[in-house]
Parts: C-alpha cells; sequence; structure tokens
C-alpha cells in the first residue's frame, strides 16, 4: 500500500491550464490569441503551446487525412511534452490543440480513407489522451461554420469533407472518453474570454 505522505510528494505543481481543440479555420488560434492578449495586460505570465501540424509537416510526418497512429502518437506525446515544459515557465498554459485533438483527426482520417484502427494501438492512444486531458482546467471545442472559409494564412487542406469529419470526430472523442469542454461557437468568443479570463484570475489569486 502507497503510504499517504508518497502520494503528496508524488503530485506536481502546474498552472492552470486552457486549451481548444477543434476542425481547422473555426478561430481557435484567433481566440487564444486574444485571451492570451487580455491575461498579459493584466499582469498574468502567459505561455502558449502551438499548434503542432506545421512542424509536423516539415518533418514528414503525415498530418490531416493522411494521419496514421504513429503520427498520431507523435503528436500527442510532443505536445504533451511542449505542455509539461510550458509548466515551468508560466501562471498559465494556453494549448493550440490539446492532446484529444490529435485523437479525433485520426478518426477523421481512418473514416476518410474507409481504414480502421487496430484495437490495441487505439486503446494505447486512449489511455494516453483520457489520463493527461485530467490536466486541462478548460477545454473549449469550437464549431464549424461552413459558411466561413479557410483561412489563408498557411497552406490547408480545402477538403470540406474531411474538415467536417475531424470536426465531427473530434466532438466523438471529447464525449466518448469523457474529457469536460465547452462549446465555442464562432459568434461566442467575447462571453468565452470572459469565462477563460476569470477561470485564469481565479486560479492565479488562490495560488498566491
Amino acid at each position: 500500500m502507497t503510504a499517504h505522505g508518497d502520494l503528496v510528494a508524488d503530485r506536481v505543481d502546474r498552472p492552470v491550464t486552457v486549451g481548444v481543440t477543434g476542425t481547422h479555420s473555426t478561430g481557435k488560434s484567433t481566440f487564444l490569441a486574444r485571451l492570451a492578449h487580455e491575461l498579459r495586460l493584466r499582469h498574468v505570465e502567459v505561455s502558449t503551446v502551438a499548434d503542432l501540424g506545421e512542424e509536423a509537416k516539415k518533418m514528414g510526418i503525415p498530418i490531416l487525412f493522411n494521419h496514421t497512429w504513429a503520427s498520431t502518437l507523435w503528436i500527442i506525446t510532443r505536445g504533451i511534452s511542449s505542455e509539461l515544459e510550458a509548466w515551468l515557465h508560466a501562471d498559465v498554459v494556453l494549448v493550440d490543440r490539446p492532446v484529444p485533438d490529435a485523437l479525433g483527426y485520426y478518426h477523421a482520417a481512418l473514416e476518410h480513407r474507409g481504414h480502421r484502427a487496430d484495437a490495441d494501438e487505439l486503446a494505447h492512444l486512449n489511455s494516453l489522451v483520457r489520463g493527461h486531458s485530467r490536466r486541462y482546467d478548460l477545454i473549449f471545442r469550437t464549431t464549424l461554420d461552413p459558411t466561413i472559409p479557410l483561412g489563408d494564412n498557411k497552406a490547408r487542406d480545402d477538403n470540406a469533407t474531411f474538415r467536417r469529419l475531424a470536426d465531427q470526430h473530434i466532438a466523438r472523442v471529447l464525449d466518448d472518453l469523457d474529457v469536460p469542454h465547452e462549446l465555442l461557437p464562432a459568434d461566442g468568443h467575447d462571453h468565452a474570454l470572459d469565462h477563460a479570463i476569470n477561470l485564469v484570475l481565479e486560479h492565479v489569486k488562490n495560488a498566491i
């Protein structure tokens, strides 16, 4: 049996962590930039963890509808590592695509290609995502408005069908793994911004 003192000693202090997940071009980066700006105005130390898609692409790791089990595992574990590093330097960590996001894209890629996941490999991914998702204090999931076009600030997949599949499967992953989250509609950023700011400030106040 583990002693109570061992349990206490094994706990890890971390800053409040907010993630935004959702399919591409649904306002995640824009929302997080606004949130970071507002928090810094309030003298909160902010670290950000960026979307890993561009880094994966430069390395030749398949993304979007070419996602594989290995590429999904890379994104999940790289994301976790980046978040752990960010914990050391801030009062709040803002995550563009928390770990459930990669798993949703993997499912979308499998459906798009007409493939099925290996049960053992999928169980491993589910375990990683479920376990780490408890570390997020707040997750927002953007909702797809298909009338809003894809952004032009980076190379993106322009397959509307896959974009919709990613939206559906991210929502399904969050529900299937019982990951608490709140919706972030395109017209609801102001309300979500206020909610996130208040949550962060409350955590920071309690940590002093």
